[in-house]
């Protein structure tokens, strides 16, 4: 398999796994029927990917040239309403999903960056933001705090992911890099959850403190 189709791979997986997580996780905040499941998962999916690919100037984006983003997307949203709401165990199953998705579009969204010109610092905020975008978007539309902003260690992943795929373009082991940024991310997404480790946070102070 080429670095071209590795990534593209990694993009529709990643696809996939964003879509059911997202419609997942609107679904048990909210009560939605299948045009809501169907909209938050394909905006969860395709969400952050959009965001980067009007920040590069690569219009219109992806998920509207490439009829595959939208399918994939649309076939996830559609798991996620007939599974209906999930059984505890089933959650956790999202979680994993979500590391996935987190983990496979922080390196896609990185390297696409890089392939259209851009310096290391920047690919590798955009790395982030494709990972994050989604479901920023989606939690905002059903009236959450974006969990990116809340939860434990999610955006710090994304941006130690991204920034070895970043490193390892142009080193000969692109393909291996990009994988070894995916498996990073997700390796310290899920010690994260599994020991509730959190990014350190602001310090609350009573009024007159």
């Amino acid at each position: 398999m080429s670095p071209t189709d590795m990534v593209l791979a990694l993009d529709v997986l990643g696809t996939f796994a964003f879509a059911v997580n997202g419609a997942f996780t609107a679904s048990r905040k909210v009560r939605l029927d299948i045009v809501g499941i169907l909209a938050l998962g394909i905006i969860t999916a395709v969400g952050g990917g959009m965001i980067r690919d009007v920040v590069i100037g690569d219009v219109p984006p992806a998920a509207f040239t490439r009829w595959y983003y939208l399918a994939v997307a649309a076939v996830g949203a559609l798991v996620a309403f007939f599974i209906s709401r999930p059984p505890r165990l089933l959650y956790r199953s999202m979680l994993v999903l979500d590391a996935v998705g987190l983990s496979l579009f922080c390196v896609v969204g990185a390297l696409k960056a890089v392939e259209f010109g851009l310096s290391p610092a920047p690919a590798i905020a955009l790395g982030a933001v494709t990972a994050v975008g989604g479901g920023t978007i989606r939690d905002v539309l059903i009236g959450e705090i974006p969990s990116v902003l809340t939860s434990g260690l999610y955006a710090i992943p994304a941006l130690l992911g991204a920034s070895v795929a970043v490193a390892t373009v142009g080193t000969g082991v692109g393909a291996a890099g990009a994988v070894a940024g995916a498996v990073l991310c997700f390796g310290i997404r899920m010690v994260g959850l599994r020991y509730r480790l959190n990014a350190p946070a602001a310090r609350h102070h009573r009024d007159g403190d």
